[in-house]
């Protein structure tokens, strides 16, 4: 079962991303649970939401504890302790404008999502496009299951956008596959 966990502050867009990803693999014919986990509702606390993708049918719907992924997409909720929740081949995504360089561990993969997504989407809303980073380190995530997943659960005024943001992302960053 591959397991993510997302980490995000309330209106992000992180439990958005995580059911888009779902969907993505149930058209690719996986079985996909997405949830997600907070506090006080309010815009700017932070968030947890999770997903699990799996060929199997998931029975355990409790909070994920080691990662394939984690998924951070203000990377003031960075800390290295994160690192100690991934398996032991897993990867953490962040969306950062720092550097590379500025990570010191292989399993952290950043990319500057804020800057493209206002200039796409006139807005710093990175939910969409850190899947774009996503797919370029996951063979079993394709760019055509994630638009056919933003077509049908995001609202029609905000697909083309976001469909633009995936692909800008996954232009800049993509492609660079670990496996």
């Amino acid at each position: 079962m591959k397991e993510i966990t997302w980490y995000g502050r309330g209106g992000q867009g992180a439990f958005t991303a995580s059911r888009i990803l779902g969907a993505a693999a149930m058209f690719k014919g996986y079985k996909s649970l997405a949830f997600p986990s907070f506090g006080p509702e309010r815009r700017g606390a932070p968030i947890r939401a999770f997903t699990k993708i799996s060929d199997k049918r998931i029975v355990d719907r409790s909070i994920v504890k080691k990662n394939d992924y984690i998924i951070v997409l203000d990377d003031s909720l960075y800390s290295d302790i994160l690192l100690e929740d991934l398996k032991p081949d897993g990867r953490l995504l962040i969306n950062t404008r720092q550097s590379v360089t500025e990570y010191n561990d292989r399993r952290i993969i950043p990319g500057d999502i804020s800057t493209n997504a206002e200039i796409i989407l006139k807005r710093p809303i990175v939910n969409i496009g850190i899947l774009g980073l996503l797919i370029g380190r996951d063979k079993d995530i394709e760019l055509w299951d994630l638009e056919k997943a933003i077509i049908e659960y995001m609202p029609e005024k905000v697909t083309g956008k976001n469909i633009e943001l995936l692909h800008k992302i996954n232009e800049l960053y993509g492609g660079k596959r670990d496996d």
